[in-house]
């Protein structure tokens, strides 16, 4: 078990202006993840890999190669999806809750989601680094998400796990392995 130890206020402050800096300092994100799904009614997690890209400010590529090749691309408002051929376009800017999604997405992959009139927050220090725990505030998002949990790295203070729960328990957790800060990423990886 991770025993999980609550931060001081001046710790919490620390942790936010450091991860705040990381943020502000990265412009790209390349990385390998592993996404394993827990549902209550299934005994074992159903797990996919694959790569993540992103490019400040807002593009954000999530292609999966294992099991089944697929890709979710947030780009300029736009949720583009390619699900085994089949591509679809949502429109972000219209559904305020798919904007706002996005915009959780953006920012737990950078680690700047330190909203206090979004979320309540906690804070805690972990055997490996740091947990902070994002309780959304808006009932509608709360529908889909009862809490984000990001873990830090002790020494980068860079992301290294995203957990989404829903309310009814079932959640999501992205592992981020092979991570690669402010390299050159292509245009050209974000078409659509």
């Amino acid at each position: 078990m991770n025993a999980q130890v609550e931060l001081s206020i001046n710790e919490q402050k620390n942790l936010k202006t450091k991860v705040i800096n990381k943020a502000n300092s990265t412009q790209s994100i390349l990385s390998d993840f592993t996404q394993e799904k827990h549902l209550s009614i299934m005994d074992n997690a159903i797990v996919s890999e694959g790569k993540l890209a992103f490019k400040s400010p807002n593009l954000v590529k999530w292609e999966y190669t294992e099991p089944y090749k697929n890709t979710a691309l947030f780009k300029s408002d736009k949720l583009y999806v390619t699900n085994e051929g089949k591509k679809e376009t949502l429109n972000l800017k219209s559904n305020k809750l798919f904007k706002s999604l996005n915009s959780l997405i953006v920012n737990s992959i950078k680690g700047d989601m330190f909203d206090d009139e979004q979320f309540d927050i906690s804070y805690f220090k972990t055997e490996t680094g740091y947990q902070v725990e994002f309780i959304p505030k808006e009932k509608k998002l709360r529908r889909f998400i009862a809490k984000f949990e990001l873990k830090f790295s002790k020494i980068s203070t860079e992301v290294e796990e995203i957990k989404l729960i829903e309310p009814n328990d079932d959640f999501t957790l992205i592992i981020f392995k092979n991570k690669q800060l402010n390299t050159k990423i292509s245009d050209d990886t974000f078409k659509h």
